[in-house]
């Protein structure tokens, strides 16, 4: 680990040197804080990685070491680091007017870019709700189906259903919706009514379905039918999806799955969510995943890329028939945020759209993403690649003690070699990535989507250096 420095350069406004700073006064988000604390108060003595420089894919940190951004700061940075156009953007903006609510009142860039948007999206979806991030956007989703229902005489239609180990936010609904049991049982209970169906990784799936994508995601789709049957369908509001599911490593949806979704949500009025918070602006392809996949919706929830990561902003685009109720009389959507729809956020996210469409990015993740899978594929040689999988930009390796039975590795060694050895020793290779087990053990990829056949390179030529090594310490 590196040890705090004292570079006297490196000082806070009140003269504190920043990594003492970082320690004392820094809440890192999902961060065990003990890494940082001091030995001599039983913690590690690590300084706080910090990072002070980006420019395309890469980023730098404050002793100068350079990293490819295999992450794209979080699914996020679509467009790479240091567009001074985006921050010109936010300057010209926050000098004419920095900020305004929505609230009973309109400003330009909402306006604009809320046309944009529904422009992009398929259907009638034409209707842009705004708010500040992606669990902020999936709460919206849940309220406003909630709520719908109600406006239209299908009160008891309030419960949602959801995949295991998907992520779907940090809200208390956005929580109940999200299926990783470890992340929620501090903050029980919950919001009621939230249900798990099972998830579309093929790698675990009972053996009769592995080389036989198309009736495994019949399988898949239909639980989701069994769980409204169960629940009673008077009493399911909403499905909420990820195009590709995040947590766990990357499941893309087998052929089929979408389109049956589409049937069973359709026949039972339930409403279907594309949770898009990850997928969208061209991470997968298309601006909206679900076009990518040939499926409409009802809800889009989105946010990170739509900016690029410049500003905070996220949305949930509704269908025209879930607005049709508000149209009318005195009835309005109690909710918001005060800083959804920021004008800031929004003429930056119009200027990130301006460079996708200038520099053809969906085109090149198209064209790409061939190119990344099959570079990726090269490491399924090493004794501890399992599985390598994924969509467009965004892939999962998931790593092994036994490729041929597909053994994971217990708790014990997944601390070990996760946490304790591979996050620290893809960074100190010069690549940042993420190694997760909310669910089996994986490796994440999804960088900035500016990226080529040199990048792809690097990062298979560091991912080979670093898991062989691991596998060496099993």
């Amino acid at each position: 680990m590196t040890t705090p420095t004292t570079n006297s350069t490196d000082l806070t406004p009140a003269g504190t040197p920043r990594a003492e700073a970082a320690r004392d006064h820094l809440w890192g988000h999902f961060t065990r804080q003990s890494v940082y604390e001091p030995v001599e108060q039983g913690g590690l003595g690590a300084a706080i990685p910090t990072i002070v420089k980006g420019e395309g894919a890469y980023i730098w940190d404050t002793e100068g070491r350079k990293y490819l951004d295999g992450l794209a700061g979080l699914f996020t940075v679509q467009v790479g680091h240091g567009r001074a156009e985006l921050a010109e953007a936010a300057a010209a903006q926050a000098k004419e007017l920095a900020f305004f609510p929505i609230w009973s009142y309109a400003h330009r860039p909402a306006i604009d870019l809320a046309e944009r948007l529904a422009s992009y999206a398929p259907g009638d979806l034409n209707r842009v709700f705004f708010t500040t991030g992606g669990g902020e956007a999936v709460e919206s989703a849940w309220k406003l189906a909630k709520h719908y229902f109600k406006l239209t005489g299908k009160p008891g239609k309030h419960k949602v259903i959801s995949r295991a180990v998907a992520y779907h936010g940090t809200p208390q609904g956005a929580l109940s919706i999200t299926g990783l049991p470890p992340l929620k049982e501090m903050f029980e209970p919950l919001v009621p009514g939230a249900f798990k169906v099972p998830n579309t990784n093929i790698y675990r799936a009972q053996p009769e379905f592995r080389d036989d994508p198309k009736a495994f995601g019949r399988w898949a789709a239909d639980r989701i039918a069994e769980a409204i049957e169960f629940e009673g369908p008077d009493t399911v509001a909403a499905v909420f999806l990820e195009p590709v599911q995040n947590a766990g490593g990357c499941f893309p949806p087998p052929p089929g799955y979408f389109e049956r979704v589409r049937e069973i949500c359709d026949e039972y009025d339930v409403l279907l969510v594309s949770d898009e918070t990850i997928c969208a602006f061209g991470r997968i392809g298309e601006i909206f995943a679900c076009n990518d996949f040939g499926y409409t919706p009802d809800i889009i929830t989105c946010a990170k890329g739509m900016t690029s990561g410049y500003s905070p902003i996220g949305a949930m685009i509704a269908s025209d028939r879930l607005f049709e109720p508000f149209r009318h009389g005195t009835t309005s959507f109690p909710h918001g945020y005060t800083f959804g729809g920021h004008p800031v956020s929004a003429a930056v996210a119009m200027a990130n759209l301006d460079i996708f469409e200038k520099e053809g990015l969906v085109q090149h993740v198209h064209e790409n993403a061939p190119k990344f899978r099959s570079t990726l594929e090269k490491l399924h040689d090493l004794p501890i690649v399992g599985d390598v999988r994924g969509d467009g930009f965004f892939y999962g390796i998931e790593l092994v003690k036994d490729k041929d039975t597909r053994e994971t590795f217990d708790d014990d060694e997944a601390e070990r070699i996760l946490r304790g050895f591979l996050s620290k020793a893809l960074y100190d290779a010069g690549l940042y990535c993420r190694a997760d087990d909310r669910g089996d053990p994986v490796v994440q990829l999804s960088p900035p989507l500016i990226i080529g056949q040199t990048e792809f390179d690097l990062i298979e030529q560091t991912l080979r250096s670093v898991l062989t090594e691991a596998w060496s310490l099993l």
